[in-house]
């Protein structure tokens, strides 16, 4: 043995992995010290040996099979392997060459005991989650679902893994589902609630959370965890029924006593015509003509508020809506000493609303914006695409204002702060704003004027060429 081998083998007692060499008869003609330490034998009982003999367990577990890959194919391998003699699992890399074979392995017993108690507390996560948890593909076909999921839709497990999740929920919510499941694939987790069906037919509501599956900071995939609300939606629906009925019964009430008022007057008026003998005054005829718009008003506002709206929802420029309004009611505003000013970003994505609808908002908004500017003033309009998935939108004037005690009321039926007001156009505009999936906020400081926030969904880009495609 000359120098440079005794410094190789000095150098190989020193590593942490164990190392051992075989000639072509596969005899050990090296052994380190580790190696010795974790195949429990000494090196004088392995060198010179066949490595078959020695450990005939190998024989039919895969370090026969790459062994002799290595050699015959000369090629490295690398594998994993647990070996029940020793009961332990080793990582294996092994080298072939001209005179045999170079073997480097590792003791990974601990670190395959760590990954498999966090696999099983991983399956007990899955299959015990009271809540439907399941993974799909960026496709959408399902990769995985537990017992909970099965339990929730009565498919069974091999039925839902034939499937994307696109029949299973409701039609009317289809398009909201694929455009949160979209986000999710792209990185950003959403939670929502839609309406799923049962493999019996029924509806079930779920409150659902997609979260993106990210390797090597690649989403390759997306989780699900759904819940079922299906008992509390029905109890608030209930609620909400109830309510309607209770606030029919208040609406009627309003709207009797609304009504009832200019229907006295013109009673009254009547009999004092009766009663005048044909000598017809003109004041009479004044006074009754402007309670018959009063009731005509009334009832408009409440047609508009309550007929069904069978409109169809359309990709619109938010900004020239906006500008067509403000071009109605310029003269209005000129009457008033009033500036209507318009600010927005450089580039408004379109909007998927009702335009006709919307501009019904902005009309009964800016009316009322100019109709509290008695001394004149501006009205600022803000228009901003905040988030990249919401457009923000609002109106504020220097008015007087509205007190905080009266500003909680703002929406309910036939409640105003104007003279001549029904309180129905601020219900109508609320109502549209919620159909087009937004919301409206009023604040107000008394002295200083008022500021109407309305939020709006915007579509995503790959929705506008969707929707552009089949409008063309």
């Amino acid at each position: 043995m000359n120098l440079v081998e005794i410094d190789a083998f000095e150098i190989l007692d020193r590593i942490t992995d164990g190392f051992f060499a075989l000639d072509m008869n596969w005899n050990f003609t090296y052994v380190n010290d580790n190696a010795t330490r974790l195949l429990f034998r000494s090196r004088d009982n392995l060198v010179g040996k066949n490595i078959w003999i020695e450990f005939p367990e190998a024989v039919d577990l895969i370090f026969y099979k790459q062994y002799q890959k290595a050699v015959n194919e000369q090629v490295f391998v690398h594998f994993e392997s647990y070996f029940p003699p020793l009961h332990a699992w080793f990582s294996v890399r092994a080298y072939p060459s001209d005179n045999g074979l170079s073997v480097y392995f590792q003791d990974i017993t601990a670190e395959k005991k760590t990954a498999s108690q966090n696999e099983q507390h991983y399956k007990s996560l899955f299959e015990h989650n009271p809540n439907a948890v399941f993974s799909f593909d960026l496709e959408g076909n399902y990769l995985s679902v537990n017992t909970a999921m099965v339990k929730m839709l009565g498919y069974s497990e091999q039925e839902l893994l034939l499937k994307t999740f696109i029949p299973l929920v409701a039609e009317e919510d289809l398009d909201k589902t694929m455009d949160y499941y979209k986000r999710a694939a792209n990185g950003t987790t959403q939670n929502y609630e839609i309406k799923c069906l049962h493999k019996n037919g029924d509806i079930v509501y779920l409150s659902v959370t997609n979260m993106p599956i990210i390797v090597d900071q690649e989403v390759i995939g997306v989780y699900g965890i759904a819940k079922n609300i299906t008992d509390r939606k029905l109890t608030e629906q209930k609620l909400l029924k109830s309510e309607k009925l209770s606030a029919v019964g208040q609406l009627s009430a309003s709207i009797a006593h609304e009504i009832r008022n200019p229907l006295t007057a013109l009673k009254g008026f009547l009999q004092l015509m009766k009663a005048s003998e044909g000598r017809i005054k003109d004041s009479y005829l004044e006074v009754m003509s402007s309670e018959m718009e009063r009731i005509e008003l009334i009832t408009g506002e409440l047609l508009l508020l309550a007929k069904p709206q069978a409109h169809q929802f359309k990709l619109e420029n938010i900004e020239e809506i906006i500008q067509n309004v403000t071009t109605l009611l310029g003269s209005q505003a000129l009457m008033h000493n009033v500036e209507i000013k318009i600010v927005n970003d450089e580039t408004i994505p379109p909007v998927r609303c009702i335009a006709n609808q919307l501009k019904q908002v902005f009309i009964n908004l800016i009316k009322n914006a100019l109709e509290s500017m008695q001394y004149g003033g501006k009205v600022l309009i803000n228009v901003q695409v905040k988030d990249d998935q919401t457009l923000f939108i609002s109106i504020a004037d220097e008015g007087e204002g509205i007190p905080e005690d009266l500003l909680r009321n703002i929406g309910l039926p036939f409640y105003t702060t104007k003279q001549k007001g029904t309180g129905l156009g601020m219900m109508t505009s609320l109502r549209i704003i919620e159909a087009h999936n937004g919301t409206m906020d009023i604040t107000s400081t008394v002295g200083k004027g008022t500021v109407v926030s309305i939020s709006l969904p915007l579509v995503s880009c790959d929705q506008v060429i969707e929707l552009t495609e089949c409008m063309n």
